[in-house]
């Protein structure tokens, strides 16, 4: 009872002394994607990408009967990677700011319009395997409910940051939070995969997916053929696997998890036979692939092939495919099958 009492006052005692939103010039239009917080629940944020225009307007509104003193106000737009061992610390890809105000003081509310034009925004919002966002709430300024999530490894994010700068009294900051995809063309060059695989006088097999390259919300399309079959077979399943890679040489950190499972085959395969493959993406959760973002991390995409014997030994092939976000307008955006 008396700790409850005791953060009670600490959290009035360091309440902002006013309230500040922040809006999008066309937020009741502009599409909205989810982001799901650390106690589970899902929020809506607005959506960007590369070279648009960040406009709207920062409202600063004092508690009833008080007014705020201030040294200057600001709003930044920040581009952010956070690593999962370095916790806490941002390293910022990108970095603007707005003056909104000079130093004085403020009665009653008062609206600042900002513009961010043609921003380069290079990098899409990603949330990693260990990654530790960062949720601001306005009742613990102090962060004294431990209000984080620890539920990833990299998040690279993009927020607005207005600071009211108030000196000895401390500085009063509010953050907003939006969402960047970026899009890319259908690749002129996209060659299909076609390899050998298998073990000396015991299994071979040759397997064809259709390309190197989809699209998020693509159809890979191959095949498997038993050119060799002289192990009990038990059954043949095709995985979709992440690999996150963080740091460099003794300090690289990689991180694999499996997104998909899909049944190839249920049964022994006899000699000469051919196994249809056609597995759907567009319902995981995928991210482009990214390659050395900042310098800091990378993501890539296998497709696994494993077979399964009746002693349960496992085989497995892995091909790296690359990924990435075709624009939802697209001709392109469903493959002719």
């Amino acid at each position: 009872m008396e700790l409850t009492m005791s953060i009670n006052y600490l959290l009035g005692a360091f309440k902002p002394a006013c309230h500040i939103s922040i809006t999008f010039a066309d937020e009741k239009n502009r599409k909205k994607v989810p982001i799901k917080k650390e106690n589970g629940q899902t929020v809506m944020v607005p959506l960007f990408q590369s070279q648009e225009n960040i406009v709207g307007k920062i409202s600063v509104e004092p508690v009833q009967g008080k007014k705020i003193e201030h040294n200057g106000i600001k709003v930044e737009l920040l581009g952010q990677i956070e690593m999962y061992f370095d916790r806490g610390n941002f390293y910022d890809f990108t970095s603007l700011v707005r003056e909104l105000d000079v130093p004085g003081e403020i009665y009653e509310r008062k609206t600042y319009p900002f513009e961010f034009s043609t921003v380069e925004m290079p990098y899409e919002t990603y949330n990693g395997v260990n990654v530790r966002l960062r949720i601001d709430d306005p009742e613990d300024p102090l962060n004294l409910l431990n209000n984080t999530a620890q539920c990833g490894a990299t998040l690279t994010g993009y927020v607005l940051k207005v600071t009211i700068s108030r000196g000895y009294a401390g500085s009063i900051v509010e953050y907003h939070d939006f969402v960047v995809r970026n899009y890319s063309p259908p690749p002129s060059i996209n060659n299909s995969i076609k390899m050998e695989v298998g073990i000396e006088d015991c299994l071979h097999i040759e397997f064809e997916y259709n390309k190197s390259k989809y699209h998020l919300k693509d159809v890979i399309i191959g095949k498997i053929y038993f050119l060799l079959v002289r192990i009990k077979i038990k059954n043949m399943d095709l995985e979709i696997r992440r690999r996150e890679s963080t740091g460099s040489g003794a300090n690289t950190h990689v991180e694999t998890e499996t997104l998909a499972k899909f049944e190839l085959m249920d049964g022994a395969p006899v000699r000469g036979e051919s196994i249809p493959i056609r597995l759907f993406l567009s319902p995981y959760d995928l991210t482009p692939t990214h390659r050395n973002i900042n310098n800091k991390f990378s993501v890539k995409y296998y497709l696994n092939l494993v077979l399964v014997d009746e002693e349960d030994r496992r085989y497995f092939k892995q091909q790296e495919i690359m990924l990435y976000r075709l624009a939802e307008n697209s001709t392109s955006a469903v493959s002719m099958l």
